[in-house]
């Protein structure tokens, strides 16, 4: 028995690994190709595998979509997403709503749902895939102008917690009959999520802070544990649960932790086979011979959501806040339907409540419309829109690089003194192994290239080999209190050992690079490479 499930897990793992390459090539979201994979193993398919037990596939589901969401969160750069963060947590929050309330509206009016059923049906389907958008924008290689990229990232990853909400206030009225005190109860899960959140990171942090308490190379470990420790207790106190793990996963993103580079590639793994997992088993769940039944209602949803709920609550939300029309329009289109709003639709299905319509599969057609057809169409979209950026943020694209090939970016800034302002790159012995990049001047990025002259004032962006420390090298991070011994003192006063080296100094935002005649200041926090 045993090597048969290992058997079977393994050829679908496969499975899903190699569709993923056809997806690249024929230009489909690989996330279809894994739900397919799902629908080739169940009932209907060749495997003929009979499950439907929504109870222990909400169980999965849920576990996977914590590390998802904490992943989210840890992916987010704060630094990039504070310009957008209004627009992005307006979407993630209000706009969630809105697209609730609207869809509930013309659910009711329009296709005859009782407005309980409607709110379920619409709390579902409010917030926007992830993975699917993360997955239509790197594929494609698409930056949008306006910003648009990082709002719809950062909404996307972040608004699960207040569509998860609606889902289980939802799935109450519908067993109980009443609406209660729906607001109180919104507003003390959001509290308990974000405190919950917010004194999971600080603890998590001081932890890993601590020498001798985490060993070497078992951080990722630790972390696992705190995010399913926090999602935990979280929900014990009846608070969002998905809430305090996306912002325990930003708050650790945004701080200096140990190994980082070896958590980021961990959590992506991680979170890439989780989502195969997910749309495995919603393909598996799902009965083919079944879903013309549910084809109806399904196209009724799509075409309220696509063309009258995103893009009214988009232009009500956004125009405002000043975007333009047509990044409300963009903005409306890459409203995504994923993996999240089936598990929703998973969790509403094994609660036991009744329902008069096959929810699973209205929300499963709904979200197989929104990543094959919207996704696909939003590069014709994009463009007909006029949004397409042809010159990406340069940064942005080296970030994506950093974890994947053996080489990392770095800015060098040209003073008044410095010994290459002047010359043409083609005269300037570099570092070997090194590169020069681009030359970021007055704004513009301009590609380097050896008769370009490089001028004071220039960021010199310079490609150099990376270099993996070992086990016994290690970056530590301490502030300087009011009575530590180094407060205003100079660096070449301090007397640090041979093996070590302050690498970095953050003073409120700024990142200062020290030399010997740098003061140290009180609530100073000072970077310390230690060797062997």
């Amino acid at each position: 028995m045993t090597t048969r499930i290992v058997l079977g897990v393994s050829m679908v793992i496969l499975l899903c690994v190699i569709s993923q390459k056809f997806s690249y090539k024929l230009g489909v979201p690989a996330l279809i190709f894994f739900m397919f994979v799902g629908m080739l193993f169940g009932t209907d398919g060749l495997m003929k595998i009979e499950y439907e037990d929504f109870s222990s596939a909400e169980t999965i589901c849920s576990i996977a979509l914590i590390f998802i969401m904490f992943e989210g969160g840890f992916n987010t750069s704060w630094k990039s997403a504070r310009k957008i963060i209004g627009k992005a947590v307006a979407l993630s929050t209000v706009g969630v709503l809105l697209t609730a309330i609207i869809t509930t509206a013309c659910l009711h009016f329009f296709l005859h749902l009782s407005l309980a059923e409607a709110f379920l049906v619409s709390s579902v389907l409010a917030s926007t895939d992830a993975a699917s958008v993360f997955s239509i924008l790197k594929s494609n290689n698409l930056d949008l102008k306006e910003n648009t990229s990082p709002i719809l990232e950062v909404e996307s990853g972040s608004n699960d917690p207040m569509a998860y909400l609606l889902t289980v206030t939802a799935i109450g009225i519908m067993k109980t009959g009443q609406a209660g005190n729906v607001v109180v109860s919104i507003i003390i899960q959001l509290l308990v999520g974000f405190l919950a959140g917010n004194l999971f990171a600080k603890l998590a942090k001081y932890i890993l802070s601590l020498k001798n308490i985490v060993a070497d190379g078992l951080d990722t470990i630790f972390i696992v544990s705190m995010t399913m420790l926090c999602y935990a207790v979280t929900d014990m106190l009846r608070g969002n649960a998905y809430l305090s793990v996306y912002l325990l996963g930003l708050y650790l993103g945004n701080t200096h932790i140990n190994a980082k580079r070896a958590i980021i590639a961990f959590f992506s793994d991680l979170t890439s086979l989780l989502q195969m997992l997910i749309f495995f088993i919603i393909g598996l769940l799902s009965t083919p011979s079944g879903i013309p039944a549910s084809i109806p209602m399904a196209v009724g949803v799509i075409l309220i959501l696509t063309f009258v709920s995103r893009p009214l609550m988009s232009v009500i939300l956004l125009m405002p806040m000043k975007c333009s029309f047509r990044q409300c329009m963009l903005i409306s289109w890459a409203g995504l339907r994923g993996a999240s709003s089936i598990v929703f639709a998973i969790t509403a299905v094994s609660s036991g409540i009744h329902l008069s319509m096959d929810l699973f599969h209205v929300v499963f057609l709904v979200s197989l419309f929104s990543i094959a057809i919207q996704g696909a169409l939003l590069p014709v979209v994009s463009k007909k829109l006029d949004m397409i950026d042809e010159q990406p943020n340069v940064f942005k694209t080296f970030n994506d690089y950093d974890l994947e090939v053996d080489f990392q970016f770095t800015k060098l800034h040209i003073g008044k003194d410095s010994a290459w302002a002047g010359k043409k790159i083609k005269e300037i012995k570099m570092p070997f192994g090194s590169q020069a990049v681009m030359i970021k001047r007055d704004g513009k990025s301009i590609a380097a290239r050896g008769r370009n002259v490089i001028m004071e004032g220039d960021d010199l962006i310079m490609n150099i080999p990376a270099y993996t420390p070992s086990d016994k090298e290690r970056v530590t991070e301490i502030t300087i209190g009011k009575e530590s011994e180094w407060a205003n003192k100079k660096v070449e006063e301090l007397g640090i050992p041979e093996n070590q080296l302050i690498i970095q100094l953050q003073r409120d935002d700024q990142k200062i690079i020290p030399n010997g005649d740098t003061l140290i200041k009180p609530d100073d926090v000072l970077l310390i490479y230690q060797g062997e």
